[in-house]
């Protein structure tokens, strides 16, 4: 994955995703538009899942330390 894609923030990438699923299924571009869009997807996908995947280990470890633990780490998002 570039750096440009890992900058890229949640948001972004599934908003990028919802365009490139109006265009694909519009039927407005060819098949090799088609594909280079299908394979940018994927990418986003996977960029998506893997931010998913990060906060949702941060918040396991959380909730496991429990309500009376006075230390918990503080949470930053990537930009």
């Amino acid at each position: 994955m570039s750096k440009k894609e890992e900058k890229v923030s949640f948001e972004d990438a599934l908003k990028r995703l919802e365009e490139i699923v109006e265009t694909m299924e519009a039927g407005e571009v060819d098949l090799d538009r088609m594909v280079a869009s299908f394979e940018e997807g994927q990418k986003l996908v996977k960029l998506c899942t893997d931010k998913l995947n990060e906060v949702e280990a941060k918040i396991e470890k959380i909730i496991k330390s429990g309500p009376e633990a006075a230390n918990v780490e503080k949470f930053e998002m990537e930009r």
